[in-house]
């Protein structure tokens, strides 16, 4: 289970008694204000704790998604785009606007942990949004796996997302094509 240092020092009453928890091993201090009973946590869950109100996407989520098997080697997060910079070389954080950020935003649980994370038709626009900037072999990696549940993705959704960006007849046509 993780914690905030807020949660950590209502439960040890001092910062020196948090300390000796530490020393003793009882708990862990993972980053500045998160703490956990386990020493290793995913790295998903820590920074969803530390910036709880950024959402999951991109290479991380895909992985989460199975689809792809790259492991990612940092957390991507969606933010708002007036948020601060986050000064962490483990985390790629994304800008967005204020009324796109949290379309498509659902919760998962990930040992106990509650995860903002994008759904799988936010992160298909994502994915062709960004197709220039992603390597190639990829890319269509997790298009060709996008192409095997597409039957279980709701074109609901995905209509309504795509309505989101500027280029929305140039998105659904790309998707159409590549994905359907």
């Amino acid at each position: 289970m993780l914690y905030s240092y807020q949660e950590v020092l209502e439960k040890y009453g001092t910062r020196n008694s948090i300390e000796e928890a530490i020393k003793r091993g009882e708990i862990y201090k993972l980053k500045n204000n998160v703490y956990s009973d386990k020493k290793y946590i995913n790295p998903i869950v820590i920074v969803s704790k530390k910036y709880p109100s950024g959402i999951i996407t991109m290479d991380s989520a895909f992985y989460y998604y199975n689809l792809t098997d790259v492991i990612p080697q940092k957390v991507y997060l969606a933010t708002n785009r007036n948020s601060n910079k986050i000064n962490d070389e483990n985390i790629v954080q994304i800008f967005m606007f204020k009324d796109i950020l949290d379309k498509g935003k659902t919760e998962i649980d990930i040992n106990g942990n509650k995860v903002n994370i994008y759904d799988r038709e936010r992160l298909l626009i994502e994915l062709i949004r960004k197709r220039a900037s992603i390597p190639f072999d990829y890319y269509k990696e997790i298009i060709e796996n996008y192409r095997k549940i597409s039957n279980e993705l709701d074109m609901y959704k995905i209509e309504e997302y795509v309505s989101l960006f500027k280029n929305e007849v140039n998105l659904f046509d790309i998707l159409q094509r590549e994905v359907f």
